[in-house]
């Protein structure tokens, strides 16, 4: 019998071996199996973060009535100014103002000389006297038949030429003198009493203080909010802080500004305010319904719009862009938020728009400095 060699029966054992493990089915190599616990981990981490939700403070928003600032830059103007200026030549004979002076409406600023004028009136009325004389007659004549239609038209046509001429020597005269056509204060001098001046010369400029006027621009964003009547706050610039009504806005914009001329009329009866100072004019508009909430709710939407965020009844966020009524202080006036919403005021930061979060009611005392904060307590 033949010997059997030790490297068939190895090869024999490994054929049995390999064949027992087809048998198995066991396929996967050692690398996968060993990946495949550490896939599973993974597949879980995200279902564990899910899981995991964002807690944010929310506060069921305060609400009040506010008026809406405008806030415009500007100057004061007087009421009313104008040059007076002479409408005939001559010789100053009287000058009764003084530059600073105050004046009523028909006081006299300045009279020339007559030079002849008061003699031409009195000729002028004399002469109508006359004429009416002999119109009278020449009706009666006409009337009795003994004097002809013609003669009587003459006299009455003398008689209307008398009028006439009387009517031109008192305007004449009426031309010497100067007088002021409303209150105000004499603010520049431009003559002396004796000197000589032509028709038309400007000689005096006379001002209307009372009321003063605040003069502002409103863009046109803002013009749908004002209207005259609304009350305005005006600070100067000596640090004078005064209150007045606006008096008029105007229908048409500036061409090269696209803003609109307000005027705002602040009483003056002291005359302590002077036209052509800087002034800042706040214009309170008709009171709204507003939401009061600190500079740190606000935020950005997705798209970059400003507003806050709230969550809805199923503690998803939800963004609100706002209307801003008035930027105090300390704080925001916001207008645009519905009744109701439960507004994210910690945490907003760190999430986005359509997350669902864990919403946590705050406290009365947050919601109390919410309020303070925003209003520097004087809401």
């Amino acid at each position: 019998m033949p010997k059997i060699k030790f490297h068939q029966v190895a090869a024999v054992v490994v054929f049995a071996a390999t064949a027992a493990w087809v048998a198995t089915g066991e396929f996967s190599s050692v690398g996968s199996a060993a990946n495949e616990a550490p896939a599973e981990a993974q597949e879980a981490a995200p279902r564990e973060q899910e899981a995991v939700l964002r807690t944010v403070a929310v506060v069921d928003a305060p609400r009040i009535m506010h008026s809406r600032a405008i806030r415009l830059s500007g100057t004061t103007e007087a009421d009313k100014k104008t040059v007076l200026t002479t409408r005939a030549g001559g010789i100053i004979a009287e000058l009764p103002v003084k530059q600073g002076g105050a004046v009523k409406a028909g006081d006299l600023i300045l009279k020339l000389e007559a030079e002849g004028k008061e003699a031409m009136v009195e000729t002028a009325r004399q002469l109508l006297l006359q004429r009416e004389a002999e119109a009278e007659a020449a009706k009666r004549l006409a009337e009795s038949g003994s004097l002809p239609k013609l003669q009587l038209d003459n006299a009455l046509s003398a008689l209307a030429a008398a009028k006439s001429q009387l009517e031109s020597a008192i305007a004449e005269l009426g031309r010497i003198e100067l007088r002021a056509p409303f209150d105000g204060v004499v603010d520049v001098v431009n003559v002396e009493q004796g000197s000589p001046v032509g028709s038309g010369a400007a000689v005096i400029t006379l001002l209307a203080l009372d009321p003063i006027l605040a003069i502002g621009e409103v863009n046109e964003r803002d013009l749908k909010h004002v209207k005259p009547g609304n009350t305005a706050n005006v600070r100067l610039v000596n640090g004078q802080d005064v209150e007045g009504e606006v008096r008029y806005i105007s229908h048409a914009a500036s061409q090269t500004t696209r803003t609109y001329r307000a005027e705002v009329a602040v009483p003056n009866d002291d005359l302590a305010i002077p036209a052509g100072m800087t002034a800042e004019i706040t214009i309170r508009a008709e009171p709204v319904l507003a939401t009061v909430l600190p500079r740190s709710v606000l935020t950005l939407s997705n798209n970059g719009d400003i507003g806050v965020r709230g969550v809805n009844d199923e503690d998803i966020v939800v963004f609100f862009p706002i209307d801003i009524v008035d930027d105090t202080q300390s704080g925001m006036v916001l207008g645009g938020i519905p009744e109701g919403v439960r507004i994210i005021v910690a945490g907003q930061q760190l999430i986005s728009d359509g997350d669902k979060v864990n919403a946590v009611q705050a406290d009365e005392e947050m919601i109390k400095k919410l309020i303070s904060e925003a209003t520097g307590g004087t809401l």
